[in-house]
């Protein structure tokens, strides 16, 4: 049975950096690609940011892409959002993801397991 499990979410101030964390377990993650996606109120899930399952790729939502960094710690088998220069539009829940594909993906469809999900607040 695969579990992900995030934490790191909170509030934080614009301007400010939080990291997300998602553990795995039931499954390897340098094995096949994550992903990361949030959720606002009354929006559709968005994608944030990919990583193959070599590690070597990653591919980023635009309005991310510069701010927000994807890494992974396959000794732990944990990957982390790096978040930093956060915005209020950046506030959602935030999702971890795993698929069965090994390359970049970024369809929530494709993706076959999913974390409870965290929260980030971007207020002053």
């Amino acid at each position: 049975q695969v579990q992900l499990v995030e934490s790191g979410g909170g509030l934080v101030q614009p301007g400010g950096s939080l990291r997300l964390s998602c553990t795995a377990s039931g499954r390897t993650v340098s094995s096949y690609a994550s992903g990361w996606f949030r959720q606002a109120p009354g929006k559709d899930r968005e994608f944030v940011a990919t990583i193959d399952w070599s590690g070597a790729n990653t591919y980023y939502a635009v309005s991310v892409k510069g701010r927000f960094t994807f890494s992974r710690d396959n000794a732990k088998n944990t990957v982390y959002l790096q978040m930093d220069s956060l915005k209020p539009e950046d506030t959602a829940v935030y999702y971890c993801a795993a698929s069965d594909r090994r390359d970049i993906v970024t369809i929530p469809s494709l993706y076959n397991y999913w974390g409870q999900g965290t929260q980030v607040t971007v207020s002053s």
